[in-house]
């Protein structure tokens, strides 16, 4: 795992997998012949045969007197469309615990927005039911992104998501619909950036002068970042997606902001910087703090 200190304020990077390959169905732009000549994206993001290496992880952030966690992952025992994301055991709350956070003391969870590989941990299987992971947790999510899932059909990636992942805290009383731009504490705020899904929101961090973004699905994998063009074919609205990039990058290029990806590998955080005619991500150290 990785951790970053923004002022005050520890983030920490927790796995739940992370995979080199089979990610073509989400940027079926990036095949060997695009990404080779991408020489930044390795050897982090990209192996030395083309393929994308993608992390699916939850980002706990740790104030003075708040302990929060942003994107829940997956999840154990779910059936879901993927094959290699249906019914995992993996040792998720354990790698939590081992990081220095117990599950009962989260007091706060928040949705990027909500797909399956986002919302998984919400809940968790106990005796044939599914129920909160974080009994203790205000469960923030969109008023926008939630009301779009509530009225529409669920895709076969995200089918099943509302019945065991939403729905369960919603009858627990634990979730907040709240707007776009909420701000969750001190230092700590909803960004808007819409196009992989209605209601996507990004999380900004700030505390003693230094500010860090994490993006959701905003950007999906760095090679976005340079090839901004490059829409999920998961995004609700590649359109809007590409301007979302578009509008970070103006934001946040040449700044001092630290860019932590919700799906990037390892070392998974860094700076924009411009490279020519384009932006490229300037990695942070690898070495774990933890």
């Amino acid at each position: 795992m990785n951790s970053w200190q923004i002022g005050n304020i520890k983030i920490t990077r927790v796995v739940e997998m992370q995979v080199a390959g089979g990610t073509r169905f989400i940027l079926p732009q990036a095949t060997p012949e695009t990404i080779l000549p991408m020489r930044w994206l390795q050897p982090h993001f990209a192996n030395d045969k083309g393929q994308l290496i993608m992390s699916i992880h939850a980002l706990v952030i740790e104030t003075p007197d708040r302990k929060m966690i942003v994107d829940t992952c997956i999840g154990n025992d779910k059936k879901r469309s993927i094959a290699n994301w249906s019914n995992l055991q993996l040792p998720f709350l354990e790698d939590l615990q081992k990081a220095g956070y117990d599950r009962f003391d989260i007091d706060t969870v928040m949705c990027t927005h909500l797909h399956v590989d986002h919302v998984g941990w919400n809940t968790m299987l106990v005796d044939g039911e599914w129920i909160p992971t974080f009994p203790n947790a205000e469960y923030l999510m969109g008023k926008k992104e939630y009301e779009y899932w509530h009225n529409t059909e669920p895709d076969q990636l995200n089918d099943g998501l509302l019945e065991d992942s939403v729905k369960p805290v919603f009858d627990a009383g634990l979730v907040k619909l709240v707007p776009m731009d909420f701000e969750v504490c001190e230092g700590i705020y909803l960004e808007a950036t819409p196009g992989h899904t209605p209601g996507h929101v990004s999380i900004h961090i700030e505390s003693q002068d230094q500010h860090a973004l994490i993006t959701g699905d905003s950007i999906h994998h760095p090679c976005q970042i340079e090839k901004v063009q490059w829409s999920s074919s998961a995004d609700y609205d590649q359109v809007a997606s590409k301007q979302t990039r578009e509008s970070l990058l103006a934001k946040y290029g040449d700044s001092n902001v630290l860019i932590i990806g919700t799906h990037f590998a390892t070392p998974t955080a860094g700076y924009l910087r411009k490279e020519g005619s384009t932006y490229v991500l300037d990695v942070v150290s690898t070495d774990p703090v933890i």
